[in-house]
């Protein structure tokens, strides 16, 4: 079958919608193709295993929150100091925000991988490549802290983001004021 990446793409993004509205038990061939309006079967072409649709999505979350090259190439001109670091972590929420359904597929996957060893295995290896990503970025850019402070704002931003995006405390705080605690206590 010829490649058809704008299909493919599409059809990542109904599994994505897939997962987060209806879990990864609702994850089916048959419900992707319902969401993207496509033939029966139209998924399985794509993705013939179950597998291979999850390792699609992870590829396509991972697509969808790169951040954009500009607000990078942005921050550049700025000195690399707590303060880029907090608009750095501001633009990651603004991303995981941008699109409530990537996040909630994305713990949705988080969550089917402490049952299922190869959903463990995608998600794994894109989450620590993000994370030495990260790591690369912040060292190279010059920004404070290191691997430690990074992983610290990783587990940071997944705690802020599942409470934002499910039930969420009435904290009185805001999450640029969570933001800007956690630049603080953990840059100290």
């Amino acid at each position: 079958m010829a490649r058809n990446d704008e299909r493919r793409s599409a059809l990542a993004d109904a599994g994505i919608r897939v997962l987060a509205e209806e879990g990864a038990r609702g994850l089916t061939h048959r419900a992707v193709d319902a969401a993207a309006s496509t033939p029966r079967g139209t998924a399985s072409n794509y993705f013939p295993t179950r597998d291979d649709l999850v390792s699609a999505l992870v590829d396509r979350i991972g697509e969808r929150l790169t951040p954009d090259p500009e607000v990078v190439l942005s921050g550049g001109a700025q000195s690399p100091d707590r303060e880029l670091f907090a608009a750095y972590l501001r633009d990651i929420v603004r991303r995981l925000s941008a699109d409530p359904h990537v996040s909630l597929a994305l713990f949705e996957l988080r969550l089917e991988s402490a049952r299922r060893p190869a959903v463990a295995k995608a998600l794994g290896a894109w989450r620590q490549r993000a994370f030495q990503e990260d790591v690369a970025f912040n060292d190279g850019s010059g920004l404070p802290g290191g691997r430690t402070e990074i992983a610290l704002f990783h587990y940071a931003i997944d705690g802020l983001m599942l409470d934002h995006l499910t039930v969420p405390l009435d904290t009185g705080l805001s999450v640029d004021a969570a933001i800007d605690e956690f630049v603080d206590r953990i840059l100290q």
